[in-house]
């Protein structure tokens, strides 16, 4: 993404547009000592100012006077851009899916910081050296059109139809979080990675192309430009109270059980951040109870913390969707290692 190019970022204030052309963050804004700055996977802003990200920035400002410079886009894409900026680091906080949290930390982007609450989070949804940790818990997932589909697909091979041509589309692999775990879970799903690229090879004839951004991909799948497409469960379900025709679901292999995976929003403090204390408070400020409990009522995510248990209609609809669906653990060690043999191999069998 062009460090100079504003138009080509999705960068956004919590609670402003950035005048003067931010792109990302400019050298005004690493000089304040008010402002923090995140860089983050999308998906947990709102597109109209009623996103998480909308609610926790706008209390934090207003707790601490320390205003939010949020940049967004794809998460393999936002560890580019902070890696492209070490010699003069940018970012304060860096949010993104697995298993670019991973990669972020094993390339030295992220410091030491155990936020306040971080003890409350599982172990598997925090890094064993303090360098990250969740902050909205998730869950991977498709959406497909419920109003257009009288005969839904469940599994993968339903997907092969010709129906779907130029009606499907998934966010790149290597690039956005949500693409690539359209690979980690054909991995899993369908036994290996010889089995996994000769499906995705197969899908490939009606898959409509490339995309870095998977947010942009709901809107289609709403309006009827598309039949299907992937996401994942917090962001789709958020982005369903507007648009009424998303439906979430889980593909199966023919004759098994729906699947998915933890895909938590994973936030580090960044190397070298030019307001590190900055960053720190407002880590703490996402781990406080308050902030998780919104995880869920505004969010449409689950909370990180474990000590913190959703209610309400929401917290029911979640927990209804989630039911029946069989959730397996990657290793996300193994694919951090390997991400690039594996984005490769994707390229290779898709053409992409």
């Amino acid at each position: 993404m062009p460090r100079a190019l504003p138009a080509a970022l999705a960068a956004l204030t919590a609670s402003a547009l950035l005048a003067a052309g931010l792109t990302g963050c400019t050298a005004t804004a690493a000089d304040d000592p008010k402002t923090v700055t995140v860089y983050s996977a999308d998906g947990l802003k709102g597109e109209r100012g009623d996103g998480w990200y909308d609610r926790v920035f706008a209390d934090f400002e207003k707790e601490t006077g320390i205003t939010v410079e949020y940049v967004e886009g794809g998460s393999g894409e936002m560890v580019q851009r902070a890696l492209r900026e070490r010699r003069n680091t940018q970012a304060d906080v860096l949010v993104t899916l697995p298993p670019f949290i991973q990669q972020a930390g094993s390339k030295g982007l992220l410091q030491r910081y155990r936020p306040r609450g971080a003890d409350q989070v599982a172990a598997a949804d925090k890094a064993p050296d303090g360098t990250w940790t969740a902050v909205v818990k998730n869950y991977f997932g498709f959406v497909r059109n419920g109003k257009e589909l009288p005969d839904p697909p469940t599994t993968w091979e339903d997907l092969l139809d010709p129906a779907y041509k130029d009606r499907l589309q998934y966010s790149t692999p290597g690039v956005a979080g949500d693409g690539t775990a359209v690979v980690v879970k054909a991995l899993h799903d369908f036994g290996g990675r010889a089995q996994a690229m000769a499906y995705l090879k197969k899908l490939q004839a009606n898959n409509v192309g490339p995309s870095s951004s998977t947010s942009k991909l709901a809107p289609k799948v709403d309006k009827g430009e598309l039949l299907v497409a992937n996401g994942d469960v917090q962001m789709n379900y958020a982005q369903a109270r507007s648009m009424p025709h998303l439906d979430i679901w889980f593909p199966a292999r023919e004759g098994g059980r729906p699947t998915t995976f933890a895909l938590p929003y994973a936030a580090g403090l960044v190397e070298d951040a030019p307001h590190s204390a900055n960053g720190r408070k407002l880590l703490d400020f996402m781990l406080t109870a308050e902030a998780q409990r919104q995880a869920t009522e505004i969010g449409g995510g689950f909370p990180a913390r474990g000590d913190v248990t959703p209610a309400g209609e929401d917290a029911e609809a979640l927990a209804k969707l989630m039911r029946g669906v069989d959730v397996f653990a990657p290793d996300w060690a193994d694919i951090e290692k390997n991400l690039t043999s594996y984005v490769d191999d994707w390229k290779a069998a898709t053409g992409s």
